[in-house]
Formats: C-alpha cells, sequence, structure tokens
C-alpha cells in the first residue's frame, strides 16, 4: 500500500506513515509528534510562508480581491506531495479571511451523510479544509457538486418510490481541497474551485530560510552552514526540514554545546542514516541490491524487492519516488535500472560489462 500517495481505499493509512516503515525519519507524511510540533511552528500569514512563491503571489490576490468585495473566497483546490504546505496555507486562507476553520479528510467522509452534517454546521464564510479529497466517496462527491456551485445540498428522506429530496440551504463557505493525486479528481470537482494551485518542491536555499525560521520559534542555535547541511538532506521538504532540525538539535544538545553546526549535522544524521542527499536506509538498500547483485539492472520490481528483504509495494511506492526523481533510479518496460549517478554515489564503478550492455545482460553474457 502507498501511503505517500494514498489509494483508492476505504480504511486509508495509519497516521504514522507506510506500515512497514512507520518511523521513517525522511518521510514525506506526518507523524503524532509532527503533529504536535508543527502547529507551533506554521506560519500565520502569507508574508511569513516560505516558498511556493508563484502560489503564494496568486492566492493573495485572489484573497485580498475576495476581502475587498466584502465576499467569500472562491474555492481552493492545493496539490502537491506531502509535507509542501497545503495544510499550512489552508490556515493561512482561514486567518488572511478572518474566518474559522474546519479541518476534515477525504477518507472520513464515507457516506453523503457524513457531509451533509458537515456541511450543515458550517458557519457563513467558514473554511472547509478536505484533506485527501480525491479519497472521498462518490455519493458524497456528487453532494459537493451542488454545495460548491449553488450553497445547497438535497438531503433524501426515505428510501425506494416514497423517498423524498430536502432541499437544504447553505451558507457561503470556502472550501480548500488538498490532493497528493489531482489526476484522480473527476473534471466536474475539478472545474468547481476557482483557484487551484500545483505546490512544488522546495530548492535548498528555501529549505534553509525554512530551517532558520524554525530554529528561532525553536530557541536553537544554528550556523548558516548547519542549516544548509540539514537542507541538502531534506528532499525537498519542509516537514522533513524541520524533522531533520529537531533529531539534530536532540543531538547538538547531548553530544556537543547545543550549536549546530555543519560538522555536528553531519554527524547527527549520520547517526540517523541519512546521507548527504538524503537517502536513508531503505533507499540505500534498494540501490545497493540494484548494483551488486544485479550489475545495475534491468531488474524486475518483484525481484528487487526480495533481494531487499521488502515487499514489492514498499519498495515501488516508498524508495522509489524518491530515487527516480534524484535521478538515481529509472523504470523501463524491461525493469529497473540504476544510473551513472547511483554507482557514483555509492562509491561504486560500473561492471565492464556496461560498456557493451548493461544490466542482467552483462552479467549472463547475453
Amino acid at each position: 500500500m502507498n501511503w505517500d500517495e494514498p489509494t483508492e481505499t476505504a480504511a486509508g493509512p495509519p497516521p504514522g506513515g507506510t506500515a512497514e516503515w512507520p518511523d521513517r525519519l525522511v518521510g514525506p507524511d506526518a507523524d503524532g509528534e509532527d503533529t504536535a510540533v508543527e502547529a507551533a511552528l506554521r506560519p500565520k500569514d502569507l508574508e511569513e510562508f516560505v516558498g511556493q512563491e508563484r502560489v503564494r503571489e496568486q492566492l493573495d490576490l485572489v484573497l485580498r480581491a475576495a476581502r475587498a468585495r466584502g465576499a467569500t473566497a472562491d474555492h481552493v483546490l492545493l496539490s502537491g506531495a506531502p509535507g509542501l504546505g497545503k495544510t499550512t496555507l489552508s490556515m493561512i486562507i482561514a486567518a488572511e479571511m478572518g474566518a474559522p476553520i474546519r479541518i476534515t479528510s477525504g477518507p472520513a467522509i464515507q457516506h453523503a451523510g457524513d457531509l451533509a452534517a458537515i456541511l450543515s454546521s458550517l458557519q457563513e464564510g467558514e473554511v472547509l479544509f478536505l484533506d485527501e479529497i480525491h479519497r472521498m466517496s462518490r455519493p458524497a462527491e456528487e453532494m459537493l457538486y451542488m454545495a460548491m456551485e449553488d450553497f445547497r445540498v438535497d438531503v433524501i428522506v426515505g428510501k425506494g418510490p416514497g423517498a423524498t429530496a430536502i432541499p437544504l440551504e447553505l451558507p457561503p463557505f470556502t472550501l480548500v481541497g488538498a490532493t497528493t493525486r489531482a489526476g484522480l479528481l473527476p473534471p466536474p470537482l475539478r472545474d468547481r474551485f476557482g483557484f487551484t494551485g500545483h505546490m512544488e518542491f522546495y530548492a535548498p536555499g528555501e529549505l534553509e530560510r525554512v530551517i532558520h525560521r524554525s530554529a528561532g520559534l525553536l530557541d536553537v542555535h544554528i550556523e548558516a552552514e548547519g542549516a544548509a547541511e540539514i537542507a541538502g538532506r531534506s528532499r525537498g521538504t519542509p516537514r522533513i526540514a524541520n524533522r531533520l532540525l529537531r533529531r539534530v538539535r536532540d543531538y547538538a544538545q547531548v553530544k556537543a554545546d547545543g550549536v549546530i553546526t555543519k560538522e555536528i549535522a553531519s554527524q547527527a544524521l549520520a547517526v540517523y542514516e541519512v546521507d548527504g542527499r538524503g537517502l536513508d536506509r531503505l533507499d540505500r538498500a534498494v540501490l545497493t541490491a540494484l548494483l551488486k547483485l544485479f550489475g545495475g539492472g534491468p531488474v524486475g520490481l518483484s525481484t528487487l524487492a526480495v533481494a531487499v528483504g521488502e515487499e514489492r509495494e514498499t519498495v515501488e511506492e516508498v524508495a522509489e519516488p524518491f530515487l527516480v526523481r534524484e535521478g538515481l533510479l529509472a523504470r523501463t518496460p524491461r525493469g529497473r535500472i540504476a544510473t551513472p549517478a547511483a554507482w557514483a554515489h555509492l562509491g561504486l564503478a560500473p561492471p565492464p560489462q556496461q560498456a557493451g550492455g548493461t544490466g542482467q545482460q552483462g552479467l549472463f553474457g547475453t
């Protein structure tokens, strides 16, 4: 099961990330500690929000115009990988509009009645944040169409030929939907959002700003080179950057004088098995098996998973996305292959067979 990109299941993922790797330090999903600490680290307004310049500028125009008209802001859809700030932006939208916010998620709404109960209790101008909106049930999704467009829902009373629809008027509200898989949203739902913003991965410089800001809030002294070291291992994700910062802070307090330097950050993250590019033990295990056992590939996913000692889904959905994004691994019709960057990262020399042909062909002399 893919917890980084949730699939269409009713149960949904556990709150701590992947089932096989629940304590993965570089996993993008929030855990219990993150939920408690991030509330204090979240920026409170758009000016304080770091990164996502284009989305921030566009959203600022939408909100300012709505305030000038004295109207409720248009519905907003935010898409992107976990940990990039979708929930934070939803809270900022509510704060900028001076409105309360109601938070729920798609997997929690499995019946139209669940959605009707939430919508009927909204106040005028309230912001409804619907996380993982692509995992909402189809009946609730169809009810949402009318609620977003006409601020009205039809509640069905009774069953069979005697069933009647009772129209229920709703106060104007703003729906903020968040999704990690925008392609799973049906076009009728996407079209009802007045503004759609796609969240990009952060550049190292932006992550350094996030880390310095968080360090100030946590009362941690961090040098510029120490922040850069953490940022370079954070996979372009603020949530991971803040998590690594807290672990490095712990190390600095126990093993040093509490000041985070480049050397302290490097030593701390080595203890937690996060290397210079942000790869952890699982990532390196996949690359090591691909390079040492299969000569760089191509190799089938199931074979690679057996070699690593993990489930096929764990390798495909937990490790591979980042390895592919980093240009260390490629998916091909013939199987997974390692790139030259993967050999260089692990300090290994490609086998001689790669001069005329790569991977298993070279291993078996074909």
